[in-house]
């Protein structure tokens, strides 16, 4: 049986960085009816209740396939598959995103921790979370949940980011 986590907004508060969705808002917008009815019960839990899958039971965490990682919530273009690496940390991570508008980051100052959240700009859905520990060139590692993503192989142009 699998363990989901989730975040509690007693105790723990999240604070804006200026560019979250709650002040313009994603753009796209669903009731929780329809994001239950979209989404599977442990999808729901990850994107729409900011729960965390457990380490290394994602579908995604040893994926070494091309192509581009995709909200599960609403399909907007997250990751290039040219950029994720192993972190050894359970989660599939990435250095940096396909297209830097598609995601939002936002101070989470929840679980007694400082931490920068990810969520997806379309839909404003739980992606995980940035740190600062990656390798080069960006030093960053985007920890997603496998749950948060679908990859894309169809054919996409797989190479790294332009700067």
């Amino acid at each position: 049986m699998k363990r989901w986590f989730s975040r509690s907004r007693q105790g723990g508060e999240v604070v804006s960085d200026g560019a979250s969705p709650q002040e313009g808002g994603p753009e796209e917008v669903r009731s929780e009816a329809e994001w239950r009815d979209r989404l599977s019960p442990e999808q729901y839990q990850v994107l729409r209740r900011k729960g965390t899958e457990p380490a290394f039971s994602g579908r995604y965490v040893h994926a070494h396939d091309d192509g581009m990682y995709r909200c599960a919530g609403c399909g907007a273009e997250l990751f290039n598959s040219s950029t994720k690496f192993d972190s050894g940390t359970g989660w599939p991570s990435f250095t940096e995103p396909a297209i830097a508008e598609n995601v939002v980051l936002t101070s989470d100052r929840t679980h007694l921790m400082v931490r920068t959240e990810v969520t997806c700009r379309r839909c404003g859905s739980h992606l995980g979370h940035v740190f600062n520990d990656g390798p080069a060139p960006t030093g960053q590692r985007y920890c997603m949940n496998s749950l948060s993503l679908d990859l894309d192989s169809s054919g996409l142009d797989t190479s790294p980011p332009k700067s």
